[in-house]
């Protein structure tokens, strides 16, 4: 969309969102998950989503690498965009507002 408003043939995309200061698709994602999971990790106990994402289906994984999990993708989204103590955040719902804001700019 950007590079049509733009009248760009082709370009690089961070380069794009960057001249019209948008983050890109995937920060927007990465940042859209992360706001869903501060949400469900200050829900209560026994709350339908937060029971839904710690559930353990107890099957067999299929042969080869291990396919990335919802966690583990938001365990890295994590530590991209609030480092190491990231998770410590998560149950100050300000802390957590401030955090994803400084890294949507």
């Amino acid at each position: 969309m950007c590079r049509r408003i733009l009248d760009l043939v082709y370009d690089n995309e961070k380069e794009t969102y960057a001249s019209v200061k948008k983050p890109t698709t995937t920060d927007t994602i990465r940042l859209n998950k992360l706001r869903w999971f501060g949400h469900v990790q200050r829900m209560e106990e026994n709350g339908i989503p937060k029971r839904v994402l710690y559930m353990n289906l107890e099957t067999t994984r299929l042969r080869g690498r291990p396919r990335n999990r919802w966690q583990d993708e938001v365990r890295e989204d994590g530590r991209i965009v609030g480092g190491e103590e990231w998770q410590e955040k998560v149950h100050n719902r300000e802390e957590w507002k401030k955090l994803l804001s400084m890294a949507r700019n």
